[in-house]
């Protein structure tokens, strides 16, 4: 078993499409880890996020906007002896991402595109949003500048 990096910003990008979530890590004041799965877009070198407003995450995130992201896939358990537990391990290909700041959109037309971004990821459909949906939203992107990779694979 072998840990290979990823460096090829094409497969890393591959990791992410295949994605269904994604796993957002934050920091609170106290230094306190808190991580939450959601859903996401790719686009332009950006992650789009949502949620509501008001919360554990929001409150974080305005006060620390420092993150990383986790996407993992390709998942594959294997072992040497079906009876070592030791010999047994997984078979997968993950991507993070780490950003020092979080960039909140806050007009109309922002979010409906956000959320376009977000939703062209899980379905070919076109969205109409009303207007108290889109107020009641908040809608962040990350960068992907830095961005690394990693599969562990068999030889």
């Amino acid at each position: 078993m072998r840990v290979q990096n990823i460096t090829d910003r094409n497969e890393m990008l591959n990791i992410i499409t295949k994605c269904e979530v994604c796993y957002l890590a934050l920091s609170d004041e106290q230094g306190a880890p808190y991580v939450v799965p959601m859903n996401f877009g790719y686009h332009d070198g950006y992650i789009y996020l949502h949620g509501a407003q008001f919360g554990r995450k929001m409150d974080i995130l305005k006060k620390n906007p420092k993150v990383a992201i986790n996407f993992s896939t390709d998942y594959q358990l294997r072992y040497q002896s079906e009876h070592v537990a030791c010999s047994y391990s997984m078979k997968y290909r993950s991507v993070n991402v780490e950003a020092d700041n979080v960039e909140f959109i806050e007009d109309k037309e922002g979010k409906v595109d956000a959320l376009n971004i977000i939703m062209a990821h899980y379905s070919d459909r076109e969205f109409k949003y009303n207007d108290p949906a889109i107020n009641e939203v908040a809608i962040f992107r990350i960068s992907t500048r830095k961005m690394t990779g990693r599969k562990m694979h068999y030889q």
